[in-house]
C-alpha cells in the first residue's frame, strides 16, 4: 500500500506550483508527458461511498472507470479501478474492461457491477476530467502529480453527456510513496511550501454539481 498526501492549492498559479517542484532539493523531474485524465465514478443509490468519504470512515472503497486522452465519447482503453482506503494508506485494484460509448453505458454498468462484487447495485454518479503533470525523484521512490482544470458533470439523472457543467480552478498536488518510506518523507515535505489538506475529487465534484 502507499501514502497519498494531498495539497489543495488555491490563489497560486500553476507555473509557480510547478516551479516549487522543479526547484525541490530532492531533484524532482518530469517522468511522463502531461495528459488528460477522465473518470466515471460509481456509487450506490444511497450514496454509500460519498458518505463514507465525508465521514472519514477508516476502511472504505471507491469505484471508478478511468481512461486517458481527450475523447469523451468513444472510450477505447478504459480501466475499472477499485480504490481501497485503510486509514491513511491507499491501494488500487485495476481491471482492463471493454471499450464503450459514453452515450450507452448499459454494458459498462453490468461489467462494473460484476467486477466490483458489490452486494448492492452501483450506478454512474459523476464524470470528471482534469489535466495532470507527473514528477518523480531520481531514485523513483517519491512521485508528485499536479492536477488542474477540474471539470465535472453530474450523471445522477442524466447519462447523456454534452459538455461539462462545472469547472473548478483549484490545483491539487499529490505526493505518493510506498508505506515503507513514511519515516523518510520529512526531507520531501519540509520543502513543500503548501499545507496538506483532505481533498477528494469525487466529493468535491458531487458537492459542486449539486450546489
Amino acid at each position: 500500500m502507499r501514502y497519498e498526501r494531498k495539497y489543495k492549492i488555491e490563489n497560486l498559479s500553476l507555473s509557480l506550483v510547478e516551479q516549487s517542484i522543479r526547484l525541490h532539493p530532492a531533484g524532482f523531474r518530469k517522468i511522463f508527458p502531461d495528459r488528460q485524465v477522465n473518470n466515471i465514478y460509481f456509487d450506490t443509490s444511497d450514496w454509500t461511498t460519498f458518505k463514507e468519504n465525508v465521514m472519514g470512515i477508516a476502511e472504505r472503497k471507491k469505484f471508478r472507470v478511468r481512461w486517458y486522452g481527450e475523447n469523451l465519447q468513444e472510450v477505447e482503453k478504459p480501466i475499472f479501478e477499485i480504490k481501497i482506503k485503510s486509514n491513511q494508506l491507499g491501494d488500487k485494484i485495476s481491471y482492463p474492461i471493454s471499450p464503450f460509448q459514453l452515450s450507452n453505458l448499459d454494458v459498462l454498468i453490468k461489467e462494473v457491477q460484476k467486477l466490483s462484487e458489490a452486494k448492492v447495485p452501483l450506478t454512474p454518479t459523476l464524470l470528471n476530467s482534469y489535466n495532470r503533470s507527473y514528477f518523480g525523484t531520481p531514485d523513483g521512490k517519491f512521485r508528485v502529480t499536479i492536477d488542474r482544470n477540474m471539470r465535472y458533470f453530474s450523471m445522477t439523472n442524466n447519462t447523456q453527456f454534452y459538455n461539462y457543467r462545472v469547472q473548478d480552478e483549484e490545483v491539487v498536488l499529490e505526493l505518493k510513496y510506498d508505506e515503507t518510506l513514511d519515516l523518510a518523507t520529512d526531507r520531501i515535505t519540509q520543502h513543500l511550501p503548501f499545507r496538506m489538506t483532505k481533498s477528494s475529487k469525487y466529493v468535491n465534484g458531487i458537492e459542486l454539481v449539486n450546489s
